[in-house]
C-alpha cells in the first residue's frame, strides 16, 4: 500500500477524534493557545483511545503553530520543567533496585528515569504528517536554546528521538536527475550549502551531463524532502579547484575516461535534524553505488571547503610567524590581494604551510582538528590528501579561507583503519605532502630562532 493511503486512514482517524472530542480548531489568541496547547499536552499523555490519541496530537500541534516566539518559549520551559520523570515512579525503581538489583529491576529503573516529555513527542507523531512538524518544532528549540541552557535537557530527548526515527535503516537513497519531480529539484536549489546554485540552468549543469552525479537521503515519513545531498562529479583526475567543474563552458568528460569520483559538495537540508549524523552513511553508499555503475573508478576524492581557516588566522594568539609575515597577512583584509601576482607568491610560502598547521595541530578542547569540515571527513576515515593554494578565489572562499581547498581521500583499504585511529586518539591520517609543509614550517620556525 502507499504511503497516501496510510496518509488518509490517519487523517481519517484524527477527524473521527476530533469529532468525537468535539476539538475545535486552534484559537487566533496565541496566549490562549500556549494555555491551551500544555493542557491538552497532558491529556494527551493520559492514556486515550487510537482515534482521540490521534486528535488530541493534532490540536497540540495546530496550536503550536499558532504560538509566536514567546509562547514557544513557554510551552519548551514547561516541557523542562514539569515533563521530566516521574518522581514517585523513579524513587520507588531506584528503592527496589537497591534492594534486589536484578535485570528486571535494571528495566524498570530505565523505563522510571525517562522524561514524560520522550513519551509525549511519541504521541505526538501518531498525527498525520507529525514526523515532519517535529523536525521543524526541533529547528525552534534550536533557535531558543542558544539563549536558554534550561532547554537542553528538552533537545537532548528531542535529538535521542529522532536519532531512532531517522535511524539509517530507515533512509532510502536515491539519485537526483533532471528527470526528478520539480519540487525536489526546488529544494536542492533552495538548501545547497556549498556553492550556490544561482538558477534553474545551473543545477541542469550539476546534475544532467554524464559526468555529474547527485544523491540524496530521503525518509518514508518526508517523501519530498532531501535529507542530506551530496554532488559528485566524474573527472580523470583529482581536482584542485572548484571553478573548473561549475564553469558554463566546460567540457564534459567521457566516462570511458573516468576514473575519479569528487564529492564537491555535501549539504544538510533540516535544520531541526543537526546533530544527526547522515553523511558519513551517504558517501560511503554513494562510493558503493558509483562502483557498481562504473567499476573503473578508482579513486574517491573530494574537493572541500575550509571554512574556518581565516577566522583562526585572526584570532589564533600563537602563529608560528615572524612579525614581517604577520604583516604580511594583513593583505587578505582585501581580497585585491589575488590580482596582485608577486605578493600572492609571498602569501602562498606563508599560508600553505599554516594550513598544515591548522589541519595537523590546531586542536579544539577536546583535542580533535578545529576544522569542522576536517572533522567529518576524517571522522569517516579519509586522508587529508592536498591542500589546494587558490582552490576557490570566490569573494565567499578568498573572505572564509583566504581561497584555500582540500582534497579529502576515502582509499577504501585504509577507511576502516583511518577511522579506528581518528576516533581512538585523534590520529589525523595525512599525505606526505601535507606532512611536508608542515616541515616547511618547523624549519622556518627554526630560522627564526636563530636569526
Amino acid at each position: 500500500m502507499s504511503n497516501d493511503f496510510f496518509s488518509d486512514l490517519l487523517a481519517s482517524i484524527s477527524e473521527r477524534g476530533r469529532n468525537l472530542l468535539r476539538l475545535g480548531p486552534a484559537s487566533v489568541d496565541a496566549k490562549q493557545n500556549a494555555s491551551d496547547l500544555i493542557e491538552l499536552c497532558g491529556e494527551l499523555l493520559s492514556g486515550r483511545g487510537e482515534a482521540s490519541g490521534t486528535a488530541i496530537a493534532r490540536g497540540v500541534l495546530d496550536r503550536y503553530h499558532q504560538l509566536d516566539e514567546a509562547g514557544r518559549l513557554t510551552f519548551f520551559e514547561t516541557l523542562a520543567q514539569k515533563y521530566g520523570p516521574d518522581p514517585d515512579k523513579l524513587e520507588k525503581a531506584i528503592e527496589a533496585w537497591r534492594a534486589k538489583p536484578t535485570g528486571d529491576g535494571a528495566g524498570e529503573l530505565h523505563f522510571a528515569s525517562e522524561p514524560q516529555r520522550q513519551e509525549l513527542f511519541r504521541r505526538l507523531n501518531r498525527a498525520p504528517g507529525a514526523t515532519s512538524e517535529l523536525v521543524k518544532m526541533r529547528a525552534d528549540l534550536l533557535d531558543l536554546k542558544s539563549s536558554n541552557k534550561d532547554l537542553a535537557a528538552v533537545d537532548r530527548d528531542v535529538v535521542h528521538l529522532l536519532a531512532s526515527w531517522f535511524n539509517r535503516g530507515f533512509l532510502v537513497l536515491r539519485r537526483i536527475d533532471w528527470s526528478t519531480p520539480a519540487i525536489i529539484l526546488e529544494k536542492v536549489i533552495k538548501y545547497e550549502a556549498v556553492h550556490e546554485i544561482h538558477d534553474w540552468d545551473d543545477l541542469r549543469r550539476r546534475i544532467d551531463p554524464v559526468d555529474r552525479r547527485c544523491y540524496a537521503f530521503f525518509h518514508p515519513a518526508l517523501v519530498d524532502e532531501p535529507l542530506i545531498f551530496v554532488e559528485v562529479a566524474l573527472t580523470e583526475t583529482i581536482p584542485g579547484a572548484i571553478a573548473p567543474l561549475l564553469a558554463e563552458d566546460r567540457q564534459p568528460v567521457a566516462i570511458a575516461r573516468a576514473r575519479t569520483a569528487v564529492f564537491y559538495s555535501i549539504s544538510n537540508c533540516q535544520r531541526g535534524l543537526g546533530g544527526i549524523s547522515f553523511g558519513n552513511f551517504l558517501i560511503k553508499q554513494v562510493v558503493e553505488e558509483l562502483r557498481r555503475e562504473l567499476p573503473k573508478l578508482d579513486t574517491f576524492v573530494t574537493l572541500s571547503p575550509v571554512p574556518g581557516f581565516m577566522t583562526w588566522l585572526k584570532r589564533a594568539p600563537d602563529l608560528p610567524i615572524s612579525e614581517e609575515e604577520r604583516a604580511l597577512l594583513a593583505h587578505l583584509d582585501n581580497t585585491d590581494w589575488i590580482n596582485d601576482a608577486p605578493l600572492t607568491a609571498q602569501l602562498r610560502a606563508v599560508i600553505e604551510p599554516l594550513a598544515a598547521h591548522y589541519f595537523l595541530k590546531a586542536k579544539t578542547p577536546r583535542g580533535g582538528p578545529v576544522d569542522s569540515v576536517a572533522r567529518f571527513h576524517l571522522g569517516n576515515g579519509a586522508r587529508l590528501e592536498r591542500i589546494d593554494w587558490l582552490g576557490d578565489v570566490s569573494p565567499k572562499g578568498l573572505r572564509e579561507s583566504a581561497g584555500l581547498m582540500v582534497n579529502y581521500l576515502y582509499r577504501l583499504d585504509d577507511i576502516e583503519k583511518n577511522h579506528e585511529a581518528y576516533a581512538d586518539h585523534y590520529e589525523i591520517a595525512a599525505s606526505s605532502a601535507v606532512k611536508k609543509l608542515l616541515k616547511t614550517e618547523g624549519r622556518r620556525l627554526l630560522d627564526m630562532r636563530l636569526g
